[in-house]
């Protein structure tokens, strides 16, 4: 146990970013995460709003209190009560820990948007924060605390993002897509600030890290403004790409009933 949560450093070498053991064990999250998605979901699907919500509920509390624990344990391990300041939900798969909950406990034009977001933004953050991690993956083994607990907080908001979406749970109305930009543009702002505060990366907004961001940084040569601005730009673009997706999906089921 004291390996498995790296007290006093990890012994083991890292198996490696895209190893078999990497793989395997992200992969493996990834069966759990959509048959659990694919069987709530159906069974849910032609019941009430607050009846399919319990799941959501649940989904948010779990995310969060993992979170939680994560953050309590790293402080504990590296014997640093600021160890918090560098675990802010600040990286895109983490604004999920937030927009979870909102979307779970929230009413009106919010929960519409909440939920819109946690639907778009979901699966794309528990696969880049699960095959894409390559900060987390080449730096630790892969059954560890940090890798461990990140697999399932990242893989509990693409449940939920399959979830929602399965369930028939989002509106994905056009006139939220300003809300939508919001929030992101509100935590990229934040994110901002913290990397310049603390000298951290959060969102990923000063390079890549071993990510699939380094081919963008690549790309623009690792230019301090360009880089962010393309980085927030592919979020939006991302953003108004799934709900013309979205719109054109249900525009085809309507001319075929």
């Amino acid at each position: 146990m004291k390996e498995f949560f790296g007290f006093g450093g990890y012994q083991r070498q890292p198996e490696g970013f895209l190893s078999w053991q990497h793989l395997t064990f992200v992969s493996s999250l990834m069966v759990v995460m959509i048959v659990c998605a694919v069987v709530l979901g159906i069974k849910n699907k032609n019941k009430s709003y607050d009846e399919k919500n319990r799941v959501l509920i649940w989904s948010a509390v779990l995310i969060d209190a993992f979170e939680i624990f994560k953050i309590i344990m790293l402080c504990i391990i590296s014997e640093n009560a600021m160890r918090w300041t560098y675990e802010l939900p600040l990286f895109l798969c983490s604004i999920l820990l937030i927009a979870m909950p909102i979307a779970a406990f929230s009413k009106g034009r919010l929960r519409e948007a909440s939920v819109d977001f946690v639907l778009i933004f979901g699966v794309l953050g528990a696969v880049l924060g699960t095959y894409g991690a390559g900060n987390n993956y080449s730096c630790y083994p892969v059954l560890s605390f940090d890798n461990v607990i990140s697999g399932i907080t990242h893989t509990l908001s693409g449940f939920a993002s399959l979830y929602i979406g399965i369930s028939g749970m989002a509106s994905m109305k056009k006139k939220n897509i300003p809300i939508t930009f919001a929030v992101l543009l509100g935590f990229a702002g934040c994110a901002a600030v913290a990397n310049k505060i603390i000298d951290y990366n959060y969102m990923f907004l000063r390079r890549g890290d071993g990510t699939p961001y380094e081919l963008l940084y690549s790309l623009v040569g690792g230019n301090a403004v360009l880089y962010p601005i393309c980085v927030i730009g592919l979020f939006l673009i991302y953003i108004l790409a799934f709900y013309g997706i979205n719109h054109l999906i249900k525009r085809a089921k309507n001319k075929n009933k």
